[in-house]
């Protein structure tokens, strides 16, 4: 029996080591892309400098890596957990452009690619014509247009690369996503394993991605250097060499332009390099920081001096990550620590209550927040309460707006000229309305001649309202089906599901479901751990609260409404989807376990029923027809029953097995 401590160690002193070994792993990773990269950059003169790492291939490695460095410093300040559920793309792009987080991130973007150009201009020789400075007839400095062009293009690079960070949500950490990639990899490398091995199979796509940004990078730059930053580049520039080279007083733009083949193929090698290297950093710590809450395959807690305390300290977090964190490792040690289990089960001398009930109430305040969301959808949200003071009332100052006929006329016979003030009328005070449908039948015939006459039967389809709609939904089809454009006006069934049942404005999909985990992997252990049998008092309410939130997540997701903007019309929701198939599974196993006991847990053949169409299982039917059985010879009980009031039994009995809040699951 473990007894209260004096101290609790907060969660994160326990989380933050095991974060800077991974982050040194990451660390490690970059530099070695650094030192490549840095060989590929020079020259091939010496057989031995040009790869030797104490050497200038070492500096040069040096002056790469920190350009990979500025970056993840930047994950460090901004990773989250959880996925966006704030709406469109549209949305999401101006809350960015509010926010100075977002420029701080463009800053580093900036910063790392102008040192990487400054590196890379370094190496190259005069060969390549990317010397800053030409010297012509007569010893004359001319400032050499070719560097500046490329200068702005990684410039532009940075900037567009920021728009990727943002757009594809690059902070996040995913949360059980190497598991999953683990899980679908076919071919192993032989020489390492784990998260390395994965890591090392997406360099390729990274590479690839990178080449595209670069490619598609190039264009722009054109344009944005031709009509916005060729006289301020080329001003600032001069501006910067006078004080060291004699160079021409006036800052008129050459007359030549500056682009040529060779110039093309190294920009785009630089974007490459660059790209790659951001890529690897990136890649390597949204791995490396989602590994398991492990430490040689114990929980990050088992060193602590209060085990218990500092996971407990950990669930009751208010940051999210660290809550997420500490819940991934409780669903751990509940599947494979036997020590653990053991310590929670008997550790029952805490100051706000044994550990297990502090633990279910956690865990069910995670799940019933699902189940809170989901009721909350779709209906109006609270006012605020209305003052207390009497309002004093406002009298009118000027009589009331007249409804009479806008175009007045005594006479009251049906002809064209009535039919026609009618229509515009109702018009003016319905502008939505058609004005062939608002006529007379004179005027409406007089309308369908004079168009039979103007245009002709394919015309008359052409401009008819169905056929225009069908058009403009091609046409917003195709707009939406175009990368950013798409991104930016969608409004996809994946997010906005995921707000539903989860919140916002980030949603942790493992947060419920490795609260679930760890409910029903410690309910089915304690069969045999649980000392005190403290943990089957809550077996019923953990079957019934998993069977409610089931169901009514599959409800909603059947009458679940698709935004006109979503073309694809797919009801596709990866991050609830796996939510409910793992408390499917702990639901099942609960079942399984507790099933032979339910007559001593107080869990009706009704509660059972419903945990078995939760989880899927065909018998469900047959227990169904197995409680009509009994309904019926319970009815017979009472017919056969010398009594005078038989009947109003009878019928109080079908009422109550037969009302429809017996078919539904309401806790």
């Amino acid at each position: 029996m473990a007894g209260t401590p004096t101290r609790r160690a907060p969660y994160k002193d326990t989380l933050q080591p095991a974060l800077h070994r991974r982050f040194s792993s990451t660390a490690s990773l970059l530099l070695a892309v650094s030192y490549i990269e840095a060989i590929l950059l020079g020259g091939w003169d010496s057989y031995f400098w040009s790869w030797f790492p104490l050497g200038p291939v070492g500096f040069r490695t040096l002056l790469v890596f920190s350009c990979g460095l500025a970056i993840l410093i930047l994950r460090i300040a901004s990773y989250h957990v959880g996925v966006k559920t704030t709406g469109s793309g549209l949305h999401t792009l101006v809350s960015s452009l509010a926010a100075l987080r977002t420029y701080e991130t463009a800053f580093w973007y900036i910063a790392s690619g102008l040192l990487y150009c400054s590196i890379y201009l370094g190496t190259k020789d005069e060969e390549t014509n990317l010397q800053w400075i030409n010297y012509f007839s007569g010893g004359r400095a001319r400032l050499n247009e070719r560097p500046l062009f490329l200068t702005c293009y990684m410039f532009t690079f940075a900037l567009v690369q920021t728009v990727e960070h943002y757009r594809r949500d690059i902070d996040r950490l995913d949360l059980g996503s190497l598991e999953r990639k683990q899980a679908g990899e076919q071919k192993s490398l032989g020489i390492v394993s784990g998260s390395l091995q994965t890591l090392l199979l997406e360099l390729p796509q990274a590479m690839v991605e990178s080449s595209k940004v670069a490619l598609l990078t190039f264009p722009a730059t054109v344009v944005i250097y031709y009509f916005f930053l060729r006289s301020f580049a080329w001003s600032w520039a001069m501006m910067f060499l006078r004080p060291f080279y004699n160079m021409p007083r006036s800052n008129m733009l050459p007359s030549s332009w500056p682009l040529d083949i060779y110039l093309i193929n190294r920009c785009i090698l630089a974007g490459v390099g660059l790209g790659f290297l951001w890529a690897a950093g990136n890649q390597a710590f949204s791995v490396f920081m989602v590994k398991k809450p492990l430490k040689n395959e114990n929980p990050l807690t088992s060193d602590s001096k209060d085990p218990n305390g500092s996971l407990l300290n950990g669930l009751k977090s208010k940051k999210l990550s660290i809550k997420a964190f500490a819940m991934w490792e409780l669903a751990l040690l509940a599947e494979s620590c036997e020590a653990r289990r053991r310590s929670i089960f008997n550790d029952i001398d805490r100051k706000d209550g044994p550990m297990w009930s502090q633990l279910y109430s956690i865990c069910m305040e995670t799940l019933k927040s699902v189940e809170d969301h989901v009721d909350a959808y779709g209906k109006p949200a609270p006012q605020a309460a209305p003052q207390t003071g009497e309002v004093e009332e406002r009298h009118r100052s000027s009589a009331p707006l007249r409804e009479d006929p806008i175009f007045t006329s005594q006479a009251k016979h049906t002809n064209l000229r009535t039919g026609l003030e009618q229509a515009l009328e109702r018009l003016a005070r319905k502008p939505g309305s058609t004005p062939a449908s608002e006529l007379s039948p004179i005027a409406r015939k007089t309308w369908q001649s004079a168009r039979d006459r103007v245009l002709s039967k394919e015309q008359q389809e052409a401009v008819s309202p169905d056929h225009l709609k069908d058009q403009a939904w091609q046409f917003a089809t195709r707009l939406m089906s175009i990368g950013w454009i798409g991104d930016l006006i969608r409004h996809d069934f994946r997010t906005q599901f995921t707000a539903a049942v989860l919140g916002g404005p980030y949603a942790e999909p493992t947060l419920p479901a490795n609260a679930a985990i760890a409910l029903c992997q410690l309910a089915v252990h304690s069969l045999a751990e649980d000392s005190y049998g403290n943990v089957h008092r809550d077996v019923p309410n953990i079957i019934r609260t998993l069977t409610a939130v089931i169901k009514k997540v599959e409800g909603l997701r059947a009458q679940f409404p698709l935004h006109w903007t979503d073309y694809n019309g797919l009801k596709k929701c990866p991050e609830v989807d796996e939510l409910v198939q793992k408390l499917k599974t702990g639901l099942e196993q609960v079942v399984a376990k507790f099933e032979p006991y339910s007559t001593d847990l107080r869990l009706t053949l009704t509660d059972l029923r419903f945990a078995k169409e939760a989880i899927g299982k065909p018998e469900a039917k047959k227990e169904k027809a197995k409680e009509l059985k009994m309904v019926k010879a319970k009815e017979v009980a009472f017919d056969t029953r010398p009594s005078d009031d038989w009947a109003q039994r009878k019928a109080a009995l079908r009422r109550e097995f037969r009302r429809p809040e017996m078919e539904q699951v309401r806790y």
